[in-house]
């Protein structure tokens, strides 16, 4: 088997990477509290199922607005979408949840977010603020399915999502009709959320136009038919019957007829072995189509899509390159993949069962015993939403409440909204349909995430959020190193070698207690940690020293002390390690 499980207790080092790729970051306290967990133990206390939020409130009215029409009473809609987008970040942040559920929380959030970046939506495009929630909704559904029916799939939810008013928006389901098919949705149905086109840097080569060899243009313009006859729901008052959520509609005239949707049969090409779709006759309104048989060609498309071992393969990847690394070599696929595709077989194409196989595997924590000369040392640059939740998850941030503080928590989350669109990662705005360039664009995948100017705004973001004596904005993001400190490192903290020893062994994602690190790199971080305290007539050490001891009996020492680990930190996460997990 090519994924041995990893059976012995996770320890420090494993636990941090586990929480990290998989949750959007852990405390101090959740570290050395999964340490002691196997990896199927931690997986358990991850994945456990908690409770739905509650709805976004529009500040405007103090209620929320997603379950009835806007009214003029409501904040316009432009406001209300950041509103949605503020709102999921708290989500990730976990704010207003209980500290036991914390952790499970933002590994939910975790996965809806990665399923946002494979079904991705543009805000911009969609420019509906219940679409968009409704989505993320939708997302949150099927996000962990191991303990829900089995009609609670990833195939389930490419049903699903094929209905959704946000992507018929999105990509012009709503304007293919009969006689005009719009082939938007189709293709990207195929080519980016089912079928895909093979292994990037593997696809072999062929002299047929329209032959993308794991499908053709003929199977594009046979869904693109299938597809015709949808529309938008704007009222949000046509539900599905399963997730009880509003979904888009089939046109239909007086007479219930879908007289919008193409009722020939459509036939693929041998890539998908000649299927054929065909208008089911007991749904058929005598010879014309309906609601019912429009939906039924609907799943007749996906199950074929399903069909095809290049599906179960190209959403193998993409987990894969998300929660571990994104080169995939032809050795890989053909043993790791392969095997994650048996695992999504045999559970009915549910997400989690392949999640925990991957992620209790000896191959997912190797990138940790990896050495500097591995290609897979440091496997991922962090996202701009990762590097700021988990930054705040770390030093325990505390925001406003979603609903009792709602104006001050929507502020907050606004410099946030701000902050990610400074370091170039426009949360669901991305550029184009594919998504983020950072989990498609072969072959820089998360380099993309990294220029000159966002790597400047990734360093200001931290330098701002440290800053907390020079900080005079009440919506900016004011960290308190020094309480941190004091909580968990009182002990040691006046040995400053051992402390920084101590804080890298949490924060770096390769380093633990008791391994070397380079006599320079330490004394790198020293010299920044000491550099308020260089003037001290006796040193900087017994500076530091004096300064943290009389900290909490004298003001003008407690700033000091807070001043040097302002910069020591500042040092740490700014460093190249910190910015991968």
């Amino acid at each position: 088997m090519p994924l041995p499980a990893l059976t012995a207790p996770l320890g420090k080092k494993r636990a941090a990477h586990l929480l990290r790729r998989l949750s959007f970051g852990p405390r101090v306290s959740d570290i050395n509290t999964f340490a002691t967990y196997t990896p199927a133990q931690a997986l358990d206390a991850l994945l456990q199922p908690t409770a739905e939020p509650p709805p976004p409130i529009d500040p405007r009215t103090g209620v929320t607005w997603v379950n009835a029409p806007s009214t003029p009473a409501n904040s316009s809609d432009d406001v209300l979408q950041t509103c949605m987008k503020s709102w999921w970040i708290g989500q990730m942040m976990a704010v207003d949840v209980p500290d036991a559920q914390r952790l499970a929380y933002t590994t939910r959030e975790k996965i809806i977010y990665f399923l946002h970046t494979h079904f991705t939506t543009i805000q911009s495009t969609v420019n509906n603020s219940r679409a968009l929630y409704f989505q993320n909704v939708l997302f949150r559904k099927f996000a962990l399915d191991s303990n829900l029916p089995s009609t609670y799939s990833m195939k389930e939810l490419t049903k699903k999502i094929s209905m959704d008013n946000a992507m018929l928006i999105l990509l012009d389901g709503r304007l293919n009709v009969k006689g005009d098919p719009n082939e938007n949705y189709a293709r990207e149905l195929i080519e980016l959320y089912t079928i895909g086109k093979g292994l990037q840097g593997f696809i072999p080569a062929t002299g047929t136009p329209g032959d993308y060899i794991y499908f053709t243009e003929q199977d594009v313009r046979a869904a693109a038919l299938i597809l015709t006859g949808y529309d938008t729901d704007t009222t949000f008052t046509t539900l599905d019957s399963l997730t009880g959520l509003p979904q888009g509609k089939v046109k239909v005239n007086a007479s219930s007829i879908a007289s919008q949707h193409d009722s020939g049969v459509k036939t693929f090409s041998a890539r998908l072995n000649n299927a054929v779709v065909t208008p089911n006759p007991a749904l058929l309104n005598g010879t014309q189509p309906t609601a019912a048989s429009v939906i039924d060609e609907l799943d007749q498309l996906i199950e074929i899509l399903y069909q095809s071992t290049e599906t179960h393969y190209s959403i193998c990847r993409k987990i894969y390159r998300f929660f571990v690394h994104h080169e995939i070599t032809a050795t890989i696929d053909n043993t790791i993949i392969a095997e994650l595709v048996q695992v999504f077989n045999s559970s009915n194409f549910k997400l989690e069962p392949v999640l925990r196989h991957l992620l209790a595997s000896q191959h997912f924590y190797d990138s940790m015993d990896a050495t500097v000369d591995n290609d897979r040392f440091g496997a991922i640059i962090k996202s701009p939403l990762e590097l700021v939740t988990e930054t705040l998850h770390f030093f325990e941030y505390s925001f406003p409440s979603a609903t009792t503080a709602v104006s001050s928590f929507y502020a907050k989350q606004k410099t946030i909204i701000d902050s990610l669109q400074d370091m170039g990662h426009a949360l669901m705005n991305p550029i184009d349909v594919a998504g983020y360039e950072a989990y498609h664009q072969y072959p820089l995948y998360h380099r993309s995430w990294i220029s000159p100017n966002a790597l400047n705004q990734r360093y200001n973001f931290i330098f701002r959020s440290l800053r907390t004596d020079t900080i005079t904005d009440p919506d900016a993001i004011s960290i308190d190193v020094y309480a941190l400190v004091r909580q968990y490192w009182s002990t040691i903290a006046t040995d400053p070698d051992l402390l920084i020893r101590t804080i890298l062994s949490y924060v770096f994602p390769w380093y633990e207690e008791g391994t070397e690190l380079t006599t320079e790199r330490i004394d790198y971080f020293k010299e920044r940690f000491y550099q308020l305290g260089q003037a001290y007539p006796q040193g900087p050490l017994l500076f530091w020293q004096i300064s943290w001891l009389s900290a909490e009996s004298m003001p003008a020492s407690k700033m000091d002390a807070q001043g040097m680990l302002q910069d020591l930190f500042n040092a740490i996460l700014q460093s190249p390690e910190f910015q991968l997990h």
